[in-house]
């Protein structure tokens, strides 16, 4: 039994609770927030023990610690727990630093523990199976990839304010995806964006519409599309066009019930938010990372997945701020 500590009791320490509870060899022993009440909560449902991070960093009856605190706190927080030898499933990203995340990746790696760069999009049922499928050479080799993401909302500027930006909150996950799927690293990136709909926004020094194309030294492209809001729902596609075909993940629907009028046809919105649409997701990656702690075997996404992302997020910045392609290293 794979006992977990959870650092952080917010929305996100709240899924991956319920997903821990329907893994038979895992079970939440102790969990830390910066407000008790939060914590309180979350031990009641899950039977754990609340203490300070550091205790439950220390504890004996933790073997694994799942962080899902603010970025800011991640360092310190991976710093500790890859000292004191435990398992770690952090929360994207990494840290808002790259050279930062280097010294984590020095650490976790002198200390030889197990380390897991929660990017759960990778576990998507639909998205892993197009993922699969390009593995098993069903469209021969990808050409290129296009990733649209759209929030059905903004978040609070509050969170916009300490998020680092668009890029290294919310794009991050298709950064990744974009390596998930050409399997070839990215060499330049160009970026455009703007506050379209929300000038606190731009105030802020964010946009809330961006779109970037990657491209691979062979020559690959990848078009990522991203905009904080869309009026229909939770919008996640991806299409990827190779050699000898297409595959297309399209959006999960509240419903699959279609209507067929004199007016025409129609079908239920796209679901609301993320909660909903990668429910099967976040079981499936916490799966993976108790599977390959209990065994043994290497886990994905990497620290070192972590840091590319975020790199590959740096650079879309930069050519934002400066109106050029960037060269990725």
């Amino acid at each position: 039994m794979l006992r977990i500590g959870l650092l952080g009791c917010g929305r996100i320490g709240q899924v991956h609770a319920r997903s821990i509870a329907q893994i038979d060899d895992a079970t939440v022993t102790a969990v830390a927030d910066a407000f008790a009440d939060p914590a309180r909560i979350l031990a009641e449902r899950t039977g754990a023990e609340v203490m300070e991070p550091d205790a439950l960093i220390a504890s004996p009856n933790v073997d694994a610690v799942v962080i899902g605190t603010p970025t800011e706190t991640h360092y310190d927080l991976i710093h500790k727990a890859a000292s004191a030898g435990k398992a770690i499933f952090c929360e994207k990203p990494v840290d808002l630093s790259a050279d930062r995340i280097r010294k984590c990746i020095e650490l976790v790696e002198a200390s030889h523990v197990p380390f897991m760069t929660a990017f759960n999009r990778r576990f998507d049922p639909n998205f892993a199976a197009v993922q699969q499928r390009i593995f098993d050479d069903e469209i021969g080799d990808v050409e290129t990839v296009i990733i649209i993401s759209r929030d059905p909302g903004p978040p609070p500027l509050s969170y916009i304010e300490t998020s680092g930006g668009l890029f290294r909150d919310m794009m991050i996950h298709d950064l990744d995806m974009a390596r998930f799927l050409l399997s070839e690293e990215p060499v330049s990136i160009y970026a455009v964006g703007a506050a379209l709909f929300d000038p606190d926004i731009g105030r802020a020094g964010d946009v809330d519409t961006a779109a970037v194309t990657l491209t691979t030294a062979s020559g690959k492209i990848c078009q990522i599309s991203n905009s904080r809001r869309a009026s229909y729902g939770y919008d996640q596609r991806i299409e990827v066009h190779g050699a000898r075909g297409m595959l297309r993940a399209e959006n999960v629907l509240e419903t699959t019930v279609e209507v067929a009028t004199g007016a025409g046809f129609q079908k239920a919105p796209a679901q609301h938010f993320f909660l909903e649409r990668y429910d099967a997701a976040y079981r499936a990656e916490m799966q993976h990372f108790v599977r390959a702690v209990s065994t043994g075997n290497a886990m994905t996404p990497s620290i070192t997945d972590g840091l590319r992302a975020q790199i590959l997020a740096d650079a879309a910045a930069l050519s934002l701020a400066e109106g050029r392609p960037v060269m990725v290293d």
